[in-house]
């Protein structure tokens, strides 16, 4: 018989404006059962001789003279991703305790509890219960089922390695003509060493390493910026099987999510800096350059697959143009009702038609069967636009990449 698996630990970090604040809400979570709850101002190592940090700028100086409580939280008895429906609790507690104490949750770790004891930096350490476990509900909750999908899109090819990374060189040939002319995020497929080099296995990794050219991590850069006429110019290739078009239009559309999807991380940030956040200019200038590209796109819209016109729909509510022909589409997006699809259909038409009624119902839908946007939405400081900005991205594309033929499909 096997075991019990090994305790689970969660360092929290909670960063606070005082601390009084700070050890107000180290005190709490040392009642919710932490193990161990450390107090220290913000960047400590800079003021510790012995430390490399000593001397050195802050890396965050928004938070100059705060606070930060660390916190280790001990779970035992089960396997991690039994616990994921009852962390994401947790993480909602943690970061009512900060925002109640005029703060924000910064984040955490986790790891078997037993290596994230040993390393626990007990700098400032104000409560400590040796052995102490977090206790756990019986049973555990479980995440909710999820509707049925929608039907099936039409098969989309998403073409050999060879003919997709012949037609985007050509693209970028007739483009720039050099790679010394082109923008860094292209320059690399104009370069002889990739000329020259081992060719592509699969399709779909050439695609990841396109897009990890142009935003690498998907982090907006000047670089992101000055590759967006590139990618649109592969959209309307024709060497580009429908397949790799619809990934690329997956692309445009989480750079320009990039902006609200950070909004909605930070909102207890900006709430407890009491300030008002301005996009970086790298994501604001991405999606201002997918607007103005997006109308040769839409252009096309008579020819586009269903599937990419539910793309090119949810591109124009994230930029924020008014098309007919966008505003037309959640009508024509085969979404029977109560299936996944019709949920993410509702969210994109209210987006679309500034719905704000709409928007709540969708976006309450959504919360009931998605646990990680209940998560998002239960932050008293998330704006619901820009809540449902940041996830319609993921809603569509888990979609319709589903109509994308497998590799292994290739003939």
């Amino acid at each position: 018989m096997a075991g019990a698996p090994p305790a689970w630990g969660v360092q929290y970090t909670l960063s606070l404006p005082s601390e009084a604040a700070a050890r107000a809400a180290a005190a709490e979570l040392s009642v919710m059962g932490h193990r161990l709850t450390a107090v220290r101002v913000h960047d400590h190592f800079r003021f510790a001789p012995s430390s490399a940090s000593y001397d050195r700028p802050s890396m965050d100086p928004e938070l100059e003279g705060w606070w930060q409580v660390f916190s280790l939280a001990v779970y035992s008895g089960y396997e991690r991703m039994d616990l994921e429906p009852f962390f994401r609790s947790e993480r909602l507690r943690v970061a009512h305790v900060a925002r109640t104490h005029g703060g924000f949750e910064q984040g955490c770790v986790e790891g078997h509890a037993a290596t994230l004891e040993e390393f626990f930096t007990r700098d400032g350490l104000v409560h400590e219960q040796p052995g102490a476990d977090v206790a756990l509900p019986s049973p555990l909750p479980r995440d909710p089922a999820g509707p049925p999908a929608g039907p099936p899109w039409k098969r989309s090819e998403i073409g050999e390695p060879a003919a997709v990374v012949q037609a985007v060189v050509a693209v970028a040939e007739r483009m720039y003509g050099s790679a010394e002319d082109a923008p860094d995020a292209v320059g690399w497929l104009l370069d002889e060493e990739f000329a020259f080099g081992e060719p592509y296995g699969s399709t779909g990794e050439f695609l990841g390493d396109l897009a990890d050219a142009v935003a690498h991590q998907g982090t907006c850069t000047d670089d992101t910026v000055a590759a967006v006429p590139f990618l649109v110019e592969l959209l309307r290739a024709e060497g580009v099987a429908p397949g790799s078009r619809l990934v690329l239009l997956g692309d445009l559309l989480r750079l320009a999510a990039s902006g609200p999807a950070a909004a909605v991380a930070l909102a207890d940030r900006i709430a407890a800096l009491e300030y008002v956040r301005e996009e970086p200019a790298a994501e604001y200038l991405t999606r201002r350059a997918i607007g103005s590209e997006l109308p040769r796109l839409l252009s096309r819209w008579d020819e586009e697959s269903a599937a990419a016109r539910f793309v090119l729909a949810a591109l124009t509510a994230l930029c924020g143009l008014q098309d007919q022909r966008a505003l037309s589409a959640p009508t024509a997006v085969p979404a029977p009702a109560g299936s996944s699809r019709a949920d993410a259909v509702s969210l994109l038409a209210a987006l679309l038609h500034d719905d704000r009624e709409g928007l709540a119902s969708a976006l309450d839908r959504l919360a009931s069967w998605l646990p990680g946007i209940a998560e998002k939405a239960a932050g008293p400081n998330v704006d619901p636009r820009t809540l449902g900005l940041a996830i319609l991205p993921g809603l569509v594309l888990e979609d319709v990449t589903s109509g994308i033929a497998a590799e292994r499909d290739l003939p």
